[in-house]
């Protein structure tokens, strides 16, 4: 989920807190849990800060070590660790309980996105990313900040956050039920379909689908029950030549091939520079396929310069990748 999502998660949390009697009853532990929910519910996104080093690098490591089963229990012990001398009177023992909840429920909620994270390691580094809620929902999000304004004006906790946790367990169910109903239809309308990735967008009704065919890539749009396709491309296996090769050696590349499970690529020629770009089919957004992996090669298939993100200027692009000549 988004950072303010996971804000007023961990604020609806601490309000849940309030449920339990130990909690309850003591105005430090409720105030030094609160805390802890909220820095517990962003905890596991420290590793963002990757991002400033290189895209490369925070492909391939976001929501991975921080994400998995030792995290969820250091993360408890170092949040209260820095806030417990804050607090000396508060209950420990329920404090550990509702941070390690914290924590815990920014990874669960985390696995509901089509990113994923590595929730299982270190048994195993595999992805899981089921796609039945979209990075930023706005309906979870205002459902949180209703109940927070309620509980600022009065509200009694001991009703607001169980409803609230309540409704959104039988949301996630609807939003399953409604990705399986467009999985089936997908099959149905292209029985030669090999993978089939359903993502969910900010709209309650529309997903976008991205599916491998024997012999084609599908792009296509689902609102409500109506799938339509907006792009379709012919399938090329990567050659196995030495341009390619070279290509992969990149690390911005790499990256990308470890994380994009549908995507297409290019091979340009310009004076003295070979581009390799590969596609994330996934991703479309006003006719334009933003997130992609570029690599420039000299004549002696050296690497130039590279780049992997999202691209929505080409100006942008030509900044980075400065290597073409005009």
């Amino acid at each position: 989920m988004d950072t303010g999502t996971h804000v007023v998660m961990g604020i609806t949390l601490g309000g849940l807190a309030i449920t339990d009697p130990v909690v309850a009853q003591s105005t430090e532990t409720a105030q030094c849990v609160l805390l802890a929910t909220v820095i517990g519910s962003q905890a596991p996104d420290i590793d963002t800060i990757l991002k400033m080093k290189s895209n490369a690098l925070y492909i391939r490591n976001h929501r991975g070590i921080t994400h998995s089963i030792p995290a969820v229990i250091l993360w408890p012990l170092i949040i209260i660790a820095g806030i417990y001398p804050l607090f000396p009177d508060a209950n420990l023992f329920h404090l550990w309980i509702w941070t390690f909840f914290a924590v815990f429920l920014h990874v669960f909620v985390d696995i509901f996105n089509s990113y994923g994270t590595q929730a299982l390691r270190p048994f195993s580094k595999k992805w899981i990313a089921l796609g039945w809620i979209n990075t930023f929902d706005p309906i979870i999000f205002i459902i949180h900040s209703v109940g927070i304004v309620g509980w600022l004006f009065g509200g009694n906790p001991l009703k607001i956050f169980p409803l609230i946790y309540t409704i959104l367990f039988f949301y996630y169910i609807l939003r399953y039920l409604t990705k399986q109903s467009i999985f089936y239809s997908v099959q149905r309308m292209l029985p030669d379909a090999e993978k089939i990735i359903i993502a969910p967008t900010m709209y309650f009704f529309q997903w976008r689908i991205a599916v491998k065919g024997r012999e084609y890539f599908y792009v296509a749009r689902a609102y409500r029950q109506k799938i339509v396709v907006l792009d379709k491309f012919k399938r090329y296996p990567i050659p196995d030549t030495e341009v390619m090769k070279a290509a992969k050696k990149d690390s911005n590349i790499s990256a990308f091939l470890s994380f994009s499970p549908i995507y297409r690529w290019e091979v340009k020629y310009f004076k003295g520079v070979t581009e390799v770009k590969f596609i994330d089919l996934r991703y479309r957004i006003n006719d334009h396929y933003p997130f992609v992996a570029i690599v420039h090669l000299d004549e002696e298939l050296n690497i130039i310069n590279s780049y992997t993100g999202w691209i929505f200027d080409t100006k942008k692009l030509k900044r980075k990748l400065n290597s073409i000549p005009n």
